[in-house]
């Protein structure tokens, strides 16, 4: 007979099922605002650059207060028509960190550019700019900073060694629309407001996502939004009219009235991302063989994407199993760094550049984290946690 300890019996019982995301709850609290916006877009038959498009492109300029938002395709797009804007020559460098999706290498490879990765922050998990400063070539053009889980990276150092060398900087911000970055001076600005280009992703788990996928370039640079604009539709800057060659990248006409609905929400989602990361904080707190996220600045700095445990002497992996069998969902986001990877490893990527990467690759474990947990999912979740290490 299948038997249950009692607390999953309880889970079961009387607790709604625990999501890594929970898409459905969010859309139900919104879903005649949702409905009514798709309802229109099919009413007017205008599915690809409809005005649900335009309408979503000045909200989310102005929510970030910056000069254009070019809406995209997807994040992965975002990233690589960035770089075609910047006509780099075939063999140009872009520095980038070892810790990240797979999209912020893939583009750079497939556009026959020259990754220089490198290894990253023990505490926060994002670039080390430290580290940047040793890369620098002749060669190098662009750094590509992701400010991993919700939290910016380092932009001050960055911007300096970027300014210093005149190399361009495109934030890769698909994880933290709405983080703030503090500047030495106490002053915040936006993330994606920081370099010469940013992008995100609106892939339906963002803090900010659709019900498909979508992405966006953010620029105040005239002349750069300009170049992006028609580089997302074929390379038309007057219709029929091909400049130069560009890819077909335009977000659909719902996606964008979906965004519209949900960029409202967006402080309040954050909010609730971090007033659960703070529970969870205050629960593991006397729990010595776990690291709680870093928060490099004030609270506002970062909107957990996801909320990534440190894991102390070697016990992620069974963790993980304790979990797996108390009905909790996890994320290891990233098992292997790019160094590591098959599709990505290049020759003059040695072992040693990344002891960091590859000591957090093994401790890392992301809980659930979503605008829709309640209180006591969480508790469920930190006791089942807590349990594990006594």
């Amino acid at each position: 007979p299948v038997t249950f300890s009692k607390n999953t019996f309880l889970i079961l019982f009387w607790m709604k099922k625990i999501n890594m995301v929970d898409l459905n709850g969010q859309y139900r609290k919104i879903r005649w605002q949702v409905n009514r916006e798709i309802k229109k877009v099919i009413k007017s038959s205008s599915f690809i650059n409809g005005p649900s498009v335009k309408e979503f492109q000045d909200n989310l300029q102005n929510f970030l207060g910056i000069r254009h938002v070019i809406p995209c395709a997807n994040g992965t797009d975002a990233l690589q028509v960035a770089l075609m804007s910047l006509e780099l020559n075939k063999g140009d460098e872009v520095i980038t960190t070892n810790f990240s999706f797979a999209s912020t290498i893939e583009v750079i490879l497939l556009l026959g550019l020259k990754p220089v990765i490198v290894d990253i922050d023990p505490k926060t998990f994002n670039i080390n700019p430290s580290l940047i400063k040793d890369k620098i070539s002749d060669n190098t053009k662009a750094i590509i900073p992701v400010h991993l889980f919700g939290q910016t990276c380092n932009m001050e150092e960055i911007l300096e060694i970027a300014n210093k060398h005149n190399i361009f900087v495109i934030e890769d911000n698909a994880q933290a629309l709405g983080s703030k970055y503090k500047f030495s001076n106490s002053e915040k600005q936006m993330a994606g407001t920081i370099g010469d280009i940013s992008t995100t992703s609106f892939f339906p788990s963002k803090n900010l996502g659709c019900y498909g996928d979508g992405g966006a370039i953010m620029t105040n640079s005239d002349n750069l939004a300009y170049k992006i604009r028609g580089l997302v539709n074929h390379g038309m800057y007057e219709r029929y009219y091909h400049d130069e060659i560009g890819v077909n990248s335009r977000l659909d006409s719902i996606q964008a009235a979906i965004l519209n609905v949900k960029l409202k929400y967006l402080n309040k989602y954050n909010n609730r991302r971090q007033e659960s990361a703070k529970l969870y904080d205050e629960k593991f707190e006397k729990v010595e063989l776990l690291e709680t996220p870093f928060v490099e600045s004030d609270f506002d700095t970062h909107v957990y994407h996801q909320y990534t445990l440190k894991v102390k002497n070697g016990m992620r992996d069974k963790l993980a199993e304790h979990l797996s069998k108390n009905n909790i969902p996890f994320g290891i986001y990233y098992p292997l760094g790019f160094h590591e990877q098959k599709a990505y490893k290049q020759e003059f990527m040695s072992e040693n550049d990344f002891p960091v990467t590859n000591q957090v690759k093994n401790e890392v474990i992301s809980l659930p984290m979503h605008t829709e947990l309640s209180k006591r999912q969480i508790t469920y979740i930190t006791d089942t946690v807590s349990s594990f290490f006594e």
